[in-house]
Formats: structure tokens, C-alpha cells, sequence
């Protein structure tokens, strides 16, 4: 019964996922998911991407946390669109969440939709929200050994973006056992090393944000 049960929640998920998914495609809207433990950075690479391309795209974000509007207040700051979603207790978005959201946003105005999901390794990766791509953050205080014991993660994820790259010198992180652990989990995946602290590296990061918007708006 329990199988059962969590195959019927991921149905409904994944039915609401596609609705999402076609009102994206409708408007051109690229939408990436952002998903982390907490504390990874995503926020702050959030900033960083907006103030780098906020003069190319018209950017949004929905914001997911179990409570406060501290990190929408952030990206508001920052003149961006935001919306908050408080689980209130949830460990992760779903795409019924990011559903009763949407009529809050003009997606014909927006060119890209960044989607901040809860900090956590685990939940998140099972709930499709109609995204266009979905990426990980890694930090490198979190250590070496993160993408193997957290898989489906990773399996599930195009790209992996490790920040905090300038704490390297101080804390035993490799970022070549990173990439070697990534192509035993997923030999498709990418991953971009950066500081969204010092911008080293985020060039690389932008670029690719911009290809996949390229890819996205000729569809």
C-alpha cells in the first residue's frame, strides 16, 4: 500500500508538473531549478546572476523556504520580480506549489523564471515542478563525499555548480574527485567550479545560462 501510495503522489505531481510545463512553453519562459542542502549558496548566486544579467533578460524568481521572506526580500532588492512559497514544515517544492503561484507572474514579460527549491539533498529531486532544467549546488564546506551518498540527486540533475570554490585553500575539497564522482553518478552531467562570493568562475556559469535560454526561446 505504501508503494502504491507514493506512486499516486508522484502521478498527481507529475500531471501538474506537465500543466506547468506547458504554460512555460507557451510563453518562451526558461525556467531552471535550483536545488541544495542548505547554506550551499543559492541565493547568493541568485544576486550575482541577476545584477550580471538582468540588462540581456527580464528574470524572476520563486523563492521556497519553510518560512520568512528573507531570501525574496534579497532578490527584490536587486529590482527582480519574487514570490515566496513557505512550505510551512515541507521539506520541498512541489509542482502544485509552484501551480497556485503562476497567476502571480506574467510569464509573457518574463524571460527567465528561477526557481529556488527548499535546502535539502533529498526531497526535492523527487518532485518534478515543470522546469526546464534542473541544476544542483554543491558547496565545498560540504565536502567531497555528497554526490555519492545522495545519488538521485545528481542522477537527476544536468548540471552540478560547486560555490564557494575561494574556501579551497582552507577546507580538503577536490574539486577533481568531484568531477570524477559525478561521471560514476551521472556521465552526462556538467560541472561548473565557481566562488559566487568573488565571481571566479561565474562567467562560465552565465554562459551557460544563456545557451540554454537560446535553446528555450526557439522552441
Amino acid at each position: 500500500m505504501e508503494i502504491r501510495l507514493n506512486q499516486d503522489v508522484y502521478s498527481h505531481n507529475n500531471s501538474l508538473a506537465n500543466q506547468n510545463r506547458e504554460e512555460f512553453q507557451r510563453s518562451h519562459t526558461l525556467v531552471i531549478n535550483i536545488m541544495s542542502s542548505p547554506g550551499a549558496g543559492k541565493t547568493t548566486l541568485l544576486e550575482k546572476t541577476i545584477q550580471s544579467l538582468s540588462k540581456e533578460y527580464r528574470i524572476a524568481v520563486i523563492e521556497g523556504d519553510l518560512a520568512t521572506q528573507k531570501d525574496a526580500d534579497r532578490i527584490r532588492s536587486l529590482g527582480a520580480y519574487a514570490v515566496q512559497i513557505n512550505t510551512n514544515g515541507g521539506c520541498h517544492l512541489d509542482a502544485k506549489m509552484v501551480e497556485k503561484v503562476l497567476p502571480e507572474f506574467d510569464l509573457e514579460k518574463i524571460d527567465i523564471l528561477f526557481i529556488e527549491n527548499v535546502g535539502n539533498l533529498v526531497c526535492p529531486s523527487k518532485f518534478d515542478l515543470g522546469e526546464t532544467h534542473r541544476i544542483a549546488v554543491l558547496s565545498v564546506p560540504e565536502g567531497n563525499d555528497k554526490i555519492l551518498k545522495y545519488p538521485v540527486m545528481f542522477q537527476k540533475t544536468e548540471l552540478v555548480v560547486v560555490n564557494k570554490t575561494d574556501l579551497t585553500p582552507y577546507l580538503e575539497f577536490s574539486i577533481e574527485q568531484a568531477i570524477e564522482d559525478l561521471k560514476v553518478i551521472n556521465p552526462e552531467s556538467r560541472l561548473i567550479p565557481l566562488s559566487a562570493k568573488t565571481n571566479e568562475g561565474m562567467e562560465e556559469w552565465l554562459q551557460w545560462v544563456r545557451s540554454v535560454y537560446q535553446k528555450c526561446s526557439k522552441q
